[in-house]
């Protein structure tokens, strides 16, 4: 009988969790709905004010901004807190989507549009579903977590194609020489794939790729 008690808590701690799961999605549709058009940007967090990572970001997203998109982020520090200071500043919403971390991660002042998860996963719906493109500047794991999500689900079309962009060529040569050497040779993916997403180093070009995609 203990047992069962023991099981029948664990089933109600999941059942609990399943209604958190849904808020925050909830939370995320009726505060996101009107950030069309909007651009999510990635990169790392372990970046200060005055790297050169940090100021390529701003003026990429201020950019971007005074040309008409909303920027999305992860609300964190680094890479996160250029893109949306640089949005804030070129009169566009900011967009900080935070996750709760028990470290690295603390929201920054530049969103003008907040939201915090628990998960995950919830979390990267709110970057898909909102995003006419993806901008991925120079990170660490959490930075391919998204891109190669993102790249997955429009290469098994389980969502529309949409700008793919890695920012800096010389910090993503390495991974995509991997890709070729490796994963092309190995007939694991296909050569159409790469075609999924461009690299690109001028701001001015990011700009008028993403223009072509997107109906301001």
């Amino acid at each position: 009988m203990e047992k069962q008690y023991v099981i029948d808590d664990m089933t109600l701690k999941e059942s609990w969790r399943l209604f958190h799961i849904m808020a925050e999605f909830v939370e995320g549709f009726e505060n996101l709905n009107e950030i069309s058009p909007a651009i999510t940007v990635f990169g790392s967090a372990r970046c200060q004010k005055g790297h050169e990572l940090y100021e390529k970001t701003y003026g990429l997203a201020k950019l971007l901004a005074k040309n008409g998109f909303n920027i999305i982020t992860g609300g964190g520090g680094g890479v996160m807190e250029a893109a949306n200071k640089g949005a804030k500043d070129g009169g566009a919403k900011s967009i900080g989507i935070n996750i709760e971390l028990p470290f690295e991660q603390k929201p920054n002042p530049y969103a003008n549009v907040r939201l915090s998860y628990r998960y995950f996963f919830v979390r990267k719906v709110m970057f898909l579903k909102y995003a006419m493109a993806y901008v991925v500047m120079p990170g660490g794991f959490g930075t391919l977590d998204e891109f190669f999500e993102a790249v997955t689900l429009i290469q098994t079309k389980k969502m529309r194609p949409f700008p793919v962009i890695l920012y800096d060529s010389c910090y993503w040569k390495g991974l995509i020489d991997w890709m070729k050497d490796q994963m092309l040779s190995h007939s694991r993916i296909l050569e159409q794939d790469l075609d999924i997403f461009k690299i690109m180093d001028d701001p001015l070009e990011i700009v008028e790729y993403v223009k072509k995609f997107v109906i301001l």
